[in-house]
């Protein structure tokens, strides 16, 4: 069953480009029906009517409060026949509300391993720490900030030469192929949450979603 799934953004969308594309296998179980943005003028909305999928933009700055905002995403998501989200770059923090209606079906890339580096920041604050790996991590969204149930995760090495930028660089080559994996595994049941834990199933082998520091140098360090 191919499941229909919205991508939240507020800017370019380079994460939604990256889901997109994969999107277009034939073998892929999940359509991208819907790219919605807070933001009017975010650039992903011309960038995913470029290749004709349905663009929605609902003001957050339109609403009184938090809650009330994510009622009207929550109407717009129901209209379309939405079974995931993808948090790519949405710049909202949602709502308890929200969360909890759509726990187990919405999904976020966060540019940390977490734990490490909830929050903003998170390449200038491992360097900081002199950390020798850094990464990124798709997770289940739960009301508390990044904490919530982890997917699968992508590691780059930490080089003495880097900069903020030019580990930013590194991650978010990862984060463009560790989303569409994750999504995959989502939504055609390798991944679920099950009484707050990522259940996997189909004989998943971690091996197969994690980068390992050799893999992601010898990819991005060329």
């Amino acid at each position: 069953m191919t499941r229909r799934v919205a991508i939240l953004i507020s800017g370019r969308g380079s994460n939604m480009a990256s889901l997109i594309e994969a999107a277009q296998a034939a073998d892929f179980p999940a359509e991208i029906a819907l790219v919605l943005s807070n933001r009017p003028d975010a650039e992903g909305l011309e960038r995913a009517k470029a290749v004709g999928i349905a663009t929605l933009a609902i003001d957050h700055k339109a609403f009184p409060d938090r809650e009330s905002f994510d009622r009207a995403l929550d109407a717009a998501l129901g209209g379309h026949d939405i079974a995931f989200i993808c948090l790519a770059g949405f710049m909202r923090v949602l709502s308890d509300w929200f969360v909890q209606r759509w726990a187990g079906r919405l999904v976020n890339i966060h540019p940390s391993l977490l734990p490490l580096y909830r929050g903003t920041r998170t390449h200038r604050r491992a360097l900081a720490d002199g950390v020798l790996v850094h990464g990124c991590t798709v997770h289940f969204v739960v009301p508390e900030l990044d904490a919530g149930p982890i997917i699968a995760q992508a590691v780059v090495p930490v080089v003495p030469a880097d900069t903020e930028e030019s580990l930013a660089t590194r991650v978010i080559v990862q984060e463009h192929r560790l989303y569409p994996q994750a999504l995959r595994m989502i939504c055609d049941g390798t991944a679920r949450l099950e009484n707050g834990r990522v259940v996997f199933s189909r004989g998943w082998d971690a091996s197969g979603t994690l980068y390992s520091p050799a893999d992601a140098e010898r990819n991005e360090l060329q």
